[in-house]
């Protein structure tokens, strides 16, 4: 068995989308509509066999919500570097960085109130 996807509820499909490909590079794979006030657009490296995100928007469902205790993960070279980026774009820092001896990583919000980590492996 193959993991696919994560779908994530957004408020505003355009503003996601320049989320995740401005800060962390995904590509725009594919976006179209799916029912009455429902769009998809998947998201990702463009590589074969990758894990996608599937961003959803539902105009006669406006409530996005996410418990504090799910989280996306993406692996980075450096949790430096991407803090760096993520504060010239004006992001808050949720939590961290918190540095283990094996890792190091922090977490921000994505527009909708998701959780996303950074991470890098030592």
């Amino acid at each position: 068995m193959k993991f696919l996807w994560t779908t994530i509820n957004v408020k505003s499909l355009d503003e996601s989308i320049g989320f995740y490909s401005d800060l962390l590079g995904l590509k725009l794979l594919k976006r179209f509509p799916a029912g009455a006030g429902m769009e998809i657009a998947f998201m990702g490296n463009g590589i074969e066999n990758e894990t996608l995100v599937e961003l959803m928007v539902d105009s006669n469902n406006n409530a996005v919500n996410f418990s504090e205790f799910i989280s996306i993960g993406f692996a980075v070279d450096s949790v430096d570097a991407m803090l760096n980026t993520v504060k010239s774009k004006n992001i808050p820092v949720q939590s961290g960085p918190v540095d283990t001896p094996s890792s190091k990583f922090f977490t921000i919000k994505d527009p909708n109130g998701l959780n996303v980590q950074f991470f890098q492996q030592k």
